[in-house]
């Protein structure tokens, strides 16, 4: 069975108006068609199935790992097995599982600053709003604006934020999290092939040795020959196995993160875009004086005036 499933040519399109539809959680998203929300565009993926099958270590598999450890003071550097396109390929997938384990944490961050950043926005209109209620001394232009701002935030944080939270996990954080599952599978054949290897360099080193220092059992040698056979032919198929399918899986990363990150961006564009025409309804309330009066310096001036009112109120001193 290959490490690493081919790449299939069909491809199904699932409708959606805000949350895209996918297959069950088994199997990766292989397309997506947005609504005028993201603007319309499909995508495909490559599709992988996935094992959830728990690797335990049994007493078998116990036993041979201390016989490898033990076996391997006797192998010696003629014994050694090199191959340095597996090492290049081994070095290219860790390359792209270090990226996509980032990229897996760095997007669930993302998620969870953008709420952060829409609750602290409402939090601080909460406050901005009740200072401005209970202001005893005068009406500030900015009273109704208070009210204004807090309602123009509260909307954005439950309409557009809460709207985008399901398509973003379905369209972004679970394929990136299903792709990092693969990375848990192929360190796992990367494990057994450095146990084959070894397994077969200890098969070498016994036969030279045998070869070297001949046994006064002569069925020991060719027993041992049929050994490193064996061994030889369980550790070049898998290396040839991973050799052949890594470099199909780091091609693959492409195709298959394209539409997260289109989806991505698209989500992105909508989070913006919402926000400023929000806070633009808001601005236009604003006194367009005050912009001019802080380019000129002037806004400042008023501020250390309003300090030194402060600084003169006896309160301020009453700790010293």
């Amino acid at each position: 069975m290959p490490l690493i499933p081919k790449k299939k040519n069909t491809m199904h399109q699932k409708q959606a108006i805000l949350t895209p539809t996918h297959p069950s959680p088994v199997s990766p998203p292989r397309a997506f068609h947005y609504s005028h929300h993201f603007n319309t565009f499909t995508t495909t993926r490559p599709v992988f199935p996935i094992s959830t099958k728990k690797k335990n270590m049994s007493w078998t598999g116990f036993k041979k790992a201390v016989t490898r450890a033990g076996g391997s003071v006797t192998v010696k550097s003629v014994d050694k097995t090199m191959d340095k396109d597996f090492d290049t390929e081994e070095r290219r997938y860790k390359t792209l599982k270090s990226a996509g384990e980032t990229l897996q944490k760095a997007s669930k961050g993302y998620l969870d600053h953008i709420r952060a950043v829409t609750r602290s926005q409402v939090v601080i209109a909460e406050i901005v709003s009740n200072l401005y209620e209970e202001s005893k001394q005068g009406q500030s232009a900015y009273t109704a604006l208070g009210t204004y701002y807090l309602q123009c935030v509260q909307e954005f944080d439950e309409e557009t934020v809460k709207q985008l939270d399901g398509p973003f996990r379905e369209t972004v954080l679970d394929p990136i999290a299903k792709f990092a599952h693969y990375f848990v599978e192929i360190d796992e054949a990367i494990k057994k092939r450095a146990h084959k290897k070894t397994d077969f360099e200890q098969c070498k080193s016994r036969v030279r040795r045998l070869i070297d220092k001949p046994a006064k059992d002569a069925g020991k040698l060719p027993k041992a020959e049929k050994e490193l056979a064996m061994a030889k032919e369980i550790y070049e198929n898998l290396n040839k196995q991973l050799k052949d399918e890594l470099p199909q899986l780091i091609a693959l990363r492409v195709p298959f993160y394209d539409p997260s990150f289109e989806s991505l961006v698209k989500i992105q564009l909508r989070f913006c875009t919402e926000g400023y025409s929000r806070l633009a309804q808001i601005q236009q309330y604003m006194d367009p004086a005050s912009r001019d009066e802080y380019a000129n310096g002037i806004l400042d001036g008023r501020i250390d005036d309003l300090l030194g009112q402060m600084q003169t109120l006896t309160i301020t001193s009453l700790g010293k």
